[in-house]
């Protein structure tokens, strides 16, 4: 659970009691106000962890259909048992990686080793789809051939971990699995998608495939195993960022990486959030922490000042403590993705994830 001092303002507002960093964070005085954090972020509770129930027999798998078309609609579902759950289970997931390196071992169950065995045959087949020669800076051809294959090839790629009387299963995880990883219409990806890679987990773990004892290893193995491939869709076929607000947003797409990765830092004696900006430290610590990962991926990608391109993750920077940073980025993943209409409209209800 999150200690009572959470409650507070999380970021961009430094403790008055903070000791200024070497760096000092460049001010954002221009950051447009509809995309500053709203006073209701700033106040609401951080979310807390769940349990996650298990489903039992008779099931009634069904194809998962899009629900969402308003705000009424959003609040319907934060009201409902399925999305306080849902939450709930990113929280837990958070919470499981606390203090641990990705080098760290780990508990690593068969549908575990399966899973990344998956995203390493999806990465794979990058390699078979060479991008096409395009002269547009986005959204390369190539990626819906390769996307096309992941399509076509769910059902089995499923069937690789799911026990016998799971596999009528398909039809419903199927979906939210090929929406986790861009449109092949649009060639694009944002924290929608990976939203839907959350919930496809968050279905294993109502099966009872993934159960509490896998946390730590779907964020250390699984999740790190799926950035690495996003990374390379994003790079290899040039991925357009979906509904990405431009430099005022936190990155152009993703999200629970910097969730997690907050979390995994937490209570480190040395490494700080201001930590980022030291290369040095960037360049040791990356292959340990996502958090140092995304930072020092985005500043291979993106050229000029950090303060300018990625004014956000700068303020955050300036915040004095990694439990503030994960708490407030829990609270802002809830308020800036889950209770976003134009991202929530893709979301996918069936039996698992129940609208009503």
């Amino acid at each position: 659970m999150q200690p009572e001092d959470s409650k507070s303002p999380e970021f961009p507002i430094p403790s008055p009691n903070f000791r200024a960093p070497t760096h000092r964070p460049t001010p954002a005085a221009s950051i447009p106000v509809d995309i500053r954090p709203s006073q209701s972020m700033i106040l609401s509770p951080v979310p807390q962890p769940q349990r996650v129930s298990v489903v039992s027999p008779p099931y009634h798998f069904q194809v998962p259909s899009k629900r969402i078309r308003s705000p009424d609609d959003l609040r319907h579902f934060h009201d409902s048992d399925s999305g306080r759950n849902f939450i709930g289970f990113i929280v837990a997931l958070s919470e499981s990686t606390r203090g641990r390196k990705i080098s760290d071992p780990c508990y690593a169950s068969d549908t575990v080793n399966s899973i990344v065995s998956i995203l390493d045959t999806l990465i794979q087949w990058i390699d078979d789809i060479p991008p096409a020669r395009m002269a547009s800076r986005y959204g390369n051809l190539s990626y819906r051939t390769w996307h096309a294959r992941m399509v076509e090839n769910s059902d089995s790629l499923m069937l690789r971990f799911l026990p016998e009387d799971l596999h009528s299963a398909t039809v419903e995880l199927v979906p939210y699995f090929t929406d986790g990883f861009g449109n092949s219409t649009r060639i694009d990806y944002g924290t929608g998608h990976e939203t839907q890679f959350a919930a496809w987990l968050y279905c294993l773990a109502k099966l009872g495939i993934i159960k509490e004892e896998d946390y730590p290893a779907v964020v250390v193995r699984v999740f790190v195993k799926y950035l690495e491939l996003m990374r390379k869709l994003q790079l290899v076929y040039c991925l357009e960022p979906a509904g990405s607000h431009g430099v005022w947003g936190l990155d152009d797409y993703h999200f629970l990486s910097f969730v997690f990765g907050s979390s995994q830092l937490i209570d480190h004696k040395y490494l700080k959030p201001k930590s980022i900006h030291s290369q040095d430290i960037l360049d040791s610590f990356s292959n340990e922490y996502l958090y140092f990962s995304c930072i020092s991926f985005i500043k291979k990608v993106k050229k000029g000042p950090f303060s300018e391109h990625s004014p956000l993750l700068d303020d955050i920077s300036g915040v004095p403590t990694w439990n503030k940073v994960n708490s407030g980025l829990l609270k802002m993943y809830k308020v800036e993705v889950l209770e976003k209409v134009p991202i929530m409209q893709h979301f996918l209800f069936g039996w698992l994830i129940k609208w009503n």
